[in-house]
């Protein structure tokens, strides 16, 4: 192997085996990896996929569940020079089709029941469960021995979520998600002696990049499930097997909406740790005062930038619980108007970014990648106020404010009112087409119990402003989202907008 910096996705791993080799990394299900186990399986495993005449710079789709094949595939590429490219195991049809085309993959690592989904044509490689996948190819392959990749290359396209257009991939090298794992060693108190477990997809930047990998850089033990069921999380931290967990608010609220939750023993869990869309604060509270002692992060960012920009620590809750914090350790952040000018403290205006971890702009779309990256900073999208500390409020996605009768609403603080409402299980807050106000500020609510239209009205009144009270309260049984989470208020806007 040529001599190299070590700043690649892989070498954190292999640093780590040198460090602790006999540690338990990973645990899923029956299995068990030491570090030094797992980094050899690595090596095998790069060897393994190189001898399915991939070249470095190659794209290798991954299209499955979360087990210890799935990471072991991604650090194989990394380690190899290939460039890695998740894909949520939830996509069918013309979706999966797109990102497999659109990334020009030339071989996928699946699950053996996710086969049949995939487009004709496309070359395979089962990761488990199978007897010529990954896994058992791994006693017959020698370690991997080759070049080590340049701290520059590409070593994952990571799709975004595709809330208002077609996803499209950023492309992250080994220093920009580096540099991440740095940015969120620091700003999380990652430590080797934490029992976190990873129960959110994989394929998913948040839970691979802010907490697998950073994890595994400092040498704890992880232990991955296959999903975030509340049985198993819950017992899990009962037995003290788990002390960090990170969720995104819809499992919070689904967790903290059990019956059980007030009956079991949660107090062994140490670290909190949510983000991916906006937590609303009356769910935050309720947590909270469930588990007082509890060290509650709020992670925020989005895949261009590896994904984690800001965070908001456990002592700086009070007085802002909706706020998502500040720029992580390697993150440059302002708020800026329409003309990339900077809007004084207290004002919205667009997040835009300056950072080492940012993506290198996006795969085979140069138009959308110009717009993006406009006078040497990355134009979020996101809406939020920055105040004289330095802290950042997300207000909504630029997408998402409402106009209504010339005044911009945003709809996050409207759902915080409405979740103030005890029946109100969720809410999405949307504005529709309306003929007097332009658009008219919406409510779709998933009721926990018996709720009129005309209580929640009357209910929102009370709590703001008049412009900003819905005109509107529609009720549904489940609200749509994407895998990560997301709820798909484009989806809702083409729904109800005939009504």
């Amino acid at each position: 192997m040529t001599p190299g910096h070590g700043s690649t996705v892989d070498g954190v791993l292999r640093r780590s085996a040198r460090r602790t080799p006999a540690r338990v990394a990973v645990e899923y299900r029956e299995r068990s990896w030491t570090y030094a186990e797992l980094d050899e399986a690595v090596s095998r495993a790069a060897s393994v996929l190189l001898d399915q005449g991939l070249a470095p710079g190659d794209r290798v789709g991954a299209y499955g569940h979360n087990s210890d094949a799935y990471l072991i595939g991604f650090l194989a590429c990394s380690r190899a020079g290939l460039v890695h490219v998740p894909v949520n195991q939830n996509l069918t049809g013309d979706d999966l089709a797109y990102i497999v085309g659109q990334s020009g993959s030339t071989l996928v690592l699946t699950d053996p029941d996710l086969f049949g989904q995939l487009p004709d044509g496309v070359r395979t490689l089962p990761l488990r469960d199978a007897d010529d996948s990954l896994l058992a190819r791994l006693d017959a392959a020698p370690p991997y021995d080759g070049a080590e990749p340049d701290t520059g290359d590409l070593v994952q396209l990571l799709y975004t979520s595709g809330t208002t257009a077609l996803p499209k991939g950023a492309m992250m090298t080994h220093r920009a998600l580096v540099h991440e794992y740095l940015s969120a060693i620091t700003a999380l108190d990652l430590s080797a002696g934490d029992r976190p477990v990873h129960s959110l997809p994989l394929y998913h930047s948040a839970q691979m990049h802010v907490f697998l990998l950073p994890y595994l850089a400092v040498g704890a033990s992880n232990i991955i499930l296959d999903s975030p069921d509340a049985e198993r999380l819950f017992d899990l931290i009962e037995a003290g097997r788990a002390d960090s967990l990170f969720a995104p608010p819809t499992v919070w609220i689904g967790l903290s909406n059990r019956p059980d939750f007030a009956t079991r023993d949660l107090s062994g869990l140490r670290k909190a740790y949510y983000g991916a869309s906006i937590m609303p604060v009356p769910v935050l509270e309720r947590l909270r005062e469930k588990l007082p002692k509890l060290a509650f992060y709020n992670c925020f960012g989005q895949s261009e930038i590896g994904p984690l920009a800001t965070v908001l620590a456990p002592d700086e809750h009070k007085g802002r619980m909706d706020s998502c914090g500040r720029p992580v350790l390697f993150v440059d952040a302002r708020v800026v108007d329409e003309h990339g000018k900077d809007v004084p403290d207290g004002t919205p205006g667009e997040v835009v970014y300056r950072s080492p971890q940012l993506c290198e702009g996006y795969w085979d779309k140069p138009e959308e990648t110009a717009e993006a990256f406009r006078d040497g900073w990355f134009h979020s999208g996101d809406l939020a106020v920055r105040d004289t500390d330095g802290y950042f409020t997300v207000v909504d996605r630029v997408k998402d404010v409402i106009n209504s009768g010339g005044v911009l609403v945003a709809s996050r603080q409207v759902e915080d009112a409405l979740y103030t409402h005890e029946q109100v299980a969720e809410v999405a807050v949307i504005g529709l087409p309306d003929v007097r106000w332009i658009e008219a500020v919406t409510a779709v609510v998933v009721a926990r119990g018996e709720v009129t239209e005309a209580e929640l009205l009357a209910h929102a009144r009370e709590k703001l402003a008049h412009f900003k009270a819905p005109k509107r309260v529609l009720f549904v049984d489940e609200l749509p989202r994407n895998a990560s989470g997301k709820i798909l208020k484009r989806e809702l806007r083409d729904r109800f907008s005939s009504d």
